[in-house]
């Protein structure tokens, strides 16, 4: 069994390990930036390295130093996370050469799965449907723009390496296909240290449903249900829910034996998602990458099935079988309890383009509310840095029904104050309360074309921000046990001193 995790990782998926581990009686250490010194994650930790400078290059994204601090804190596994080194197969690689568990799947089954290109030949190999295009790894220019011509306009350029949306543009016109390709193509370098691109055919309107899977080294997959992640802004996820509203267990059954044909195939061992595209209008489902990795999202899942996620990433990692009840394993619907929705909350600006809002959190409350769920590596007097992705929190609603949980949700965003940065919560109020989101009529045009020129109110309201203020004013200047006990007092908002 593994007994000590280093997790190469920062903000709420570091403490979202933590707390995993801790369950599970397995110590943990965290390390940090300059910019993290104080952050939440590592002082739930049992113990925390400093590993370098705020740069992610310098720091997070150092394999080298990762490792090397694992070994001297004994730590016999590294656990990832998500984003910065959980996708790259040269760290699973460097990590099994140095004798320490990587808990995710193996070098070579990354290599498979982690660039797209590759991946759809593997899919297409293993009649898993993919739309139509060009996927030829170490594509010239000429030849992209030939096969965009030759698939038919619009298309869709995606980097090859990588995902979050970066490195993606859509294609109309052909006289914006080299200018289109160029930007993409820098993206992506920039963002994975790889500008190979692909072009497939786009297809209007579509959903993004993934399916999450566990499979483990004995041979066994469990496909654990979809999620709904078409609500996407610059492709960028932001809000997600399971089921989806428009599975039906024909195109549930299709979904889940196509997964698993691929998971199989690749040899994956671990926790993962199969994206596809759905078109509503046909009927049919494409695959469209595997994201070798826990998600962002993964929270709904464990809400509708009661599976703890990353409690089975580390079992699996020790070499567990996977233990789940008949009806999981084989993936019956009837297993499904309730319906769950996540809306992440962001710290961006809408009245300034959605640029990231960064600096003090001087005011921090979340929901206390049954049946909701906040994972978080924020608190007041957090500091949100320029340097890191800009999600402070996940709020998750869980209930019997979509109707249930979408009155949860909207109730518990309306109680999730911040302080001291802009957030998206107002946004996100706005897009769970529109009448297509209620009848689950969007796809993953539908924030551009609903909410394209929203620019939104405050999302604190003003009294509730002024109260705030006044009682940071009212301690200002009083000794370090004064401060003490008004943070214990101040009941859910909690005020940051300086």
């Amino acid at each position: 069994m593994i007994k000590k995790i280093l997790i190469a990782n920062r903000g709420e998926i570091a403490v979202r390990v933590i707390r995993a581990a801790r369950e599970m009686g397995v110590l943990t250490v965290a390390v940090f930036s300059d910019a993290d010194a104080d952050a939440m994650h590592t002082r739930l930790a049992d113990e925390a390295v400093h590993i370098g400078d705020s740069k992610p290059s310098a720091s997070y994204l150092d394999m080298d130093k990762i490792i090397a601090v694992a070994k001297e804190a004994g730590a016999d596994a590294i656990h990832p996370g998500y984003g910065f080194l959980s996708e790259r197969a040269g760290f699973s690689g460097a990590c099994e050469k140095a004798g320490i568990v990587f808990i995710g799947p193996s070098a070579s089954a990354m290599r498979k799965l982690g660039a797209k290109i590759d991946a759809k030949k593997l899919a297409v190999a293993n009649d898993v449907p993919i739309v139509p295009g060009f996927f030829k790894s170490g594509a010239s220019d000429k030849q992209l723009k030939k096969a965009a011509k030759e698939i038919g306009y619009p298309v869709m350029l995606k980097a090859s390496a990588g995902g979050g949306g970066r490195g993606m543009r859509i294609v109309r016109d052909p006289a914006e296909f080299d200018s289109e390709l160029k930007l993409a193509s820098d993206e992506a370098l920039k963002g994975f240290g790889d500008g190979a691109m692909m072009v497939e055919k786009l297809i209007d309107r579509p959903r993004h449903i993934e399916v999450q899977f566990l499979a483990d080294s004995h041979g066994n997959v469990a496909c654990l249900f979809e999620r709904e992640c078409s609500l996407q802004r610059r492709h960028q996820k932001v809000v997600e829910e399971s089921p989806s509203p428009v599975m039906t267990n024909e195109l549930w059954q299709g979904m889940r034996s196509a997964s698993e044909r691929l998971v199989k195939a690749s040899g994956y061992v671990g926790a993962g998602t199969v994206e596809f595209m759905f078109d509503e209008s046909s009927g049919e489902f494409y695959f469209l990458e595997v994201n070798a990795r826990l998600q962002v999202e993964h929270p709904v899942t464990e809400a509708i099935t009661g599976v703890d996620l990353v409690q089975w990433q580390i079992k699996i990692a020790s070499g567990e079988e996977l233990a789940l009840s008949e009806k999981l394993m084989k993936g019956d619907r009837s297993a499904i309890s309730g319906h769950a929705i996540e809306a992440r909350i962001i710290s961006e600006d809408p009245a300034k383009g959605f640029m990231p809002s960064i600096g003090k959190i001087v005011g921090w409350a979340e929901p206390l509310t049954d049946g909701v769920r906040v994972d978080t590596g924020f608190e007041a007097g957090a500091e949100v840095s320029q340097f890191y992705d800009s999600l402070l929190a996940k709020v998750i609603a869980h209930s019997n029904d979509r109707a249930g949980a979408i009155a949860k949700l909207d109730a518990a965003l309306q109680d999730f104050h911040v302080l001291g940065v802009t957030t998206n919560i107002a946004l996100l109020l706005d897009v769970i309360d529109h009448e297509g989101f209620v009848a689950g009529r969007f796809d993953t045009g539908f924030l551009s074309r609903e909410f394209g020129e929203w620019s939104g109110g405050c999302d604190v309201p003003e009294e509730l921000g002024n109260i705030a203020a006044m009682a940071a004013v009212s301690t200002n200047g009083k000794d370090a046990e004064s401060k003490s006990k008004a943070w214990e007092t101040t009941d859910s908002f909690r005020i940051a001193h300086t």
